[in-house]
């Protein structure tokens, strides 16, 4: 049994589900759902700096992320922001994310940061277009080479 083969099929779950609980904070942020923001049960205040921003970044990264769209943008601009939320928000209060309630920020940032680096496993939608894209490429070529000077 060769282990190597669920490789692909492994990192595009991890992609998913980091994606989808990205999204959810997200939501909950802007919109009050599943709990609101920090568990209030009330959404960020429209255009409110930074967490206005900030939970928009976490829906349409997440929603991206979720689906294997725009995977390593996406999932580099998620890190960085959760880098951001850490440095900012959690780490003045103490050093160690045990002691600042950054846990989350920390494993958002380095999750994000693994799936910019690794790519979006074999199950996502940049597979699909780069496929596409990559056979319509080969094809033109093919084409070109084709038609006499």
């Amino acid at each position: 049994m060769r282990i190597d083969r669920f490789g692909g099929p492994a990192l595009s779950l991890f992609r998913m589900v980091v994606g989808l609980l990205f999204l959810c904070h997200g939501l909950a942020s802007l919109f009050g759902i599943f709990g609101g923001n920090r568990g209030s049960g009330e959404p960020v205040p429209l255009g409110q700096w930074p967490g206005w921003w900030a939970a928009l970044i976490q829906a349409l990264c997440g929603a991206l992320v979720l689906v294997g769209l725009l995977t390593r943008p996406a999932a580099l601009l998620a890190s960085g922001s959760m880098a951001y939320a850490y440095f900012m928000v959690h780490q003045p209060e103490a050093l160690l994310p045990m002691r600042n309630q950054g846990e989350l920020s920390v494993l958002f940032c380095w999750s994000f940061l693994l799936v910019a680096i690794l790519g979006p496993g074999s199950w996502a939608l940049d597979n699909l277009f780069g496929q596409r894209g990559g056979r319509q490429l080969a094809l033109d070529a093919d084409a070109r080479s084709s038609v006499p000077a």
